[in-house]
């Protein structure tokens, strides 16, 4: 065997085998590292846009809870308010029953004099009955004393 003629057909397959996989293995294998690479590529953009929207939804987050925040101090300033009138409310009520018991105590304690009255009237004009009987020593009738009583009651 020669030694040249041996380089020479090695050297010849080495090439046929280049010219083999430069022709059918490389193609497909540079198509799936492409492939690849793109899905990589779109993966690492769809995580940027992920992180950005996830910012914005963050950001959208906060400004909702703020919103919330500021619409319950709204809704308790409110309650607070409410409160304060319904407190003023019950004073006023409370106040308008005290005057009207008040007044209804004054028209009963003027209706109690006015039965006081009539009844010291009664005892004056049963005395003086009394007293003039004592002093005329006679005994007035009942019916006279009626018309006494009456005309008594007139001139009081």
């Amino acid at each position: 065997m020669n030694f040249n003629a041996t380089l020479i057909g090695q050297s010849i397959t080495f090439i046929l085998f280049v010219w083999f996989c430069m022709k059918f293995v490389w193609p497909p294998i540079m198509n799936a590292l492409e492939t690849r690479k793109k899905q990589i590529a779109d993966g690492l953009a769809a995580a940027d846009r992920g992180k950005h929207e996830l910012e914005l939804a963050a950001k959208a987050a906060g400004d909702h809870l703020r919103d919330a925040k500021s619409q319950a101090a709204e809704v308790i300033a409110q309650a607070e308010k409410r409160a304060a009138q319904i407190i003023e409310e019950a004073k006023n009520a409370a106040k308008q029953e005290g005057e009207r018991q008040l007044a209804a105590a004054q028209a009963n304690i003027e209706q109690e004099a006015n039965r006081a009255r009539e009844g010291l009237r009664e005892q004056v004009a049963a005395l003086a009955v009394a007293g003039a009987a004592k002093i005329l020593r006679r005994e007035v009738n009942a019916q006279t004393h009626a018309d006494l009583l009456s005309q008594l009651k007139a001139e009081l």
